[in-house]
């Protein structure tokens, strides 16, 4: 997770050993990401860090994950800590068997411990999907699946790189269910090049057949890193048809009984993801695997990219981290409020307040203009978005930095 504004940047750690010990987390309850960067093929739109599939590399590369928890487990505050989510995110995660997730998973009990009820979600692609791998996936303690379809539609899924058709996405669905999992998310986008509305409401509906526990829905961004943004791309929907699908998946998840409890998020009843409101609500996480970024104490890290690079540093039995920043208390206290904006929850209307005695701009018009278009409220001691709000939340947050 990036930082949302400028940070004390600090010097590159000289000794990543010493400084995990320093960087004692405030909670004894944590998150922890690991990213598994493997893909067999890389998608346009995807900013992520990944690398491209190989079996030898994947073996090597889980043996330095594995080494790499040890690392983390030698700070001094790793036995006051216990771990309360975990989300294998990636790259494509589904491509390790069973028993590999079993002992990453295994390990981190041994190495910190796993809370009672720990959400364990995996990412999958549908083209993964076996009755097999998803039964080993739960007996290893996986919780929770989180399915990349992105689109139903096939005629786009092949530009977008996507590896599975529409009966692919909705066989690795009903391969979940049999497989026991009750807390199933599917992923979507809109706003993709050549989308129309209909074929956006036909996609939705679709999936809110299925009875999903949870659906997580993002607008199209061209980030750097991506191949469409190296190599540019045709065919992108105008402003306003983005915003009417957006429009049409609100109303149709509301209908269907979904809370919209997060700007890109949509949830069942309980079924919010307990993993991403940790980062929403600014707790702490540990980071793991290359790339991934982790927040202890005010410190937020980041780790080596490079596969090669990260196995090499972990094989020499050192932290992999290659940068990390001390959060600023202006830092910490814009990043409460852009956070907890961008969910149904909102703010404590006196974080507002402390950000408001900061100001000597052009803040303080700012929300009334919203609070007069109904785009912002405030209630009950908590501010927070309306639906409307959601969808131009980016503008507001610049100004909150």
């Amino acid at each position: 997770m990036a930082p949302l504004a400028t940070a004390r940047q600090l010097p590159p750690v000289a000794d990543p050993a010493a400084a995990l010990h320093t960087w004692e987390p405030r909670s004894t309850a944590l998150g922890a990401y690991l990213h598994l960067p493997f893909c067999v093929e890389r998608c346009g739109y995807c900013s992520f860090n990944t690398a491209p599939y190989e079996p030898g590399a994947m073996d090597r590369f889980l043996r330095a994950l594995v080494a790499e928890i040890d690392l983390v487990a030698r700070a001094s505050w790793s036995r006051s800590i216990s771990l309360r989510t975990v989300f294998f995110g990636g790259g494509t995660p589904s491509l390790a068997a069973p028993e590999e997730l079993a002992a990453i998973l295994q390990r981190l009990r041994d190495r910190f411990g796993l809370a009672d009820g720990a959400e364990i979600t995996v990412e999958c692609n549908p083209e993964s999907a076996s009755l097999e791998r998803f039964t080993g996936y739960r007996h290893a303690g996986v919780t929770r699946l989180s399915l990349g379809v992105q689109s139903l539609d096939d005629r786009l899924l092949p530009t977008l790189g996507r590896l599975h058709s529409s009966s692919g996405a909705r066989h690795a669905f009903e391969t979940a269910r049999a497989a026991g999992f009750d807390n199933i998310s599917v992923d979507l986008i809109y706003g993709l090049p050549g989308l129309d509305l209909d074929t956006w409401d036909r996609t939705v509906r679709e999936v809110l057949a299925w009875s999903p526990d949870h659906l997580s829905a993002y607008g199209l961004t061209l980030d750097e890193g991506s191949l469409w943004h190296a190599r540019g791309v045709t065919g992108l929907p105008p402003e306003d048809l983005v915003a009417q699908q957006y429009w049409r998946l609100a109303e149709l998840a509301r209908d269907a009984g979904f809370e919209h409890y997060e700007v890109s998020n949509y949830a069942g009843p309980g079924r919010r993801s307990l993993h991403n409101q940790i980062y929403w609500r600014a707790e702490e996480y540990l980071g793991l695997g290359p790339g991934a970024c982790g927040y202890l104490g005010e410190v937020r890290y980041s780790n080596v990219k490079p596969v090669e690079r990260y196995c090499v540093l972990v094989e020499q039995r050192q932290p992999p981290i290659a940068s990390h920043e001390a959060l600023t208390p202006r830092q910490r206290l814009s990043e409460r409020l852009i956070l907890g904006l961008r969910t149904r929850d909102g703010i404590a209307a006196e974080l507002m307040e402390e950000r408001l005695a900061l100001e000597r701009g052009r803040l303080p018009d700012v929300l009334d203009s919203w609070r007069d278009r109904g785009l912002l409220a405030q209630h009950n001691g908590r501010v927070y978005l309306s639906e409307a709000g959601f969808l131009l939340s980016d503008s507001l947050f610049v100004e909150l930095l």
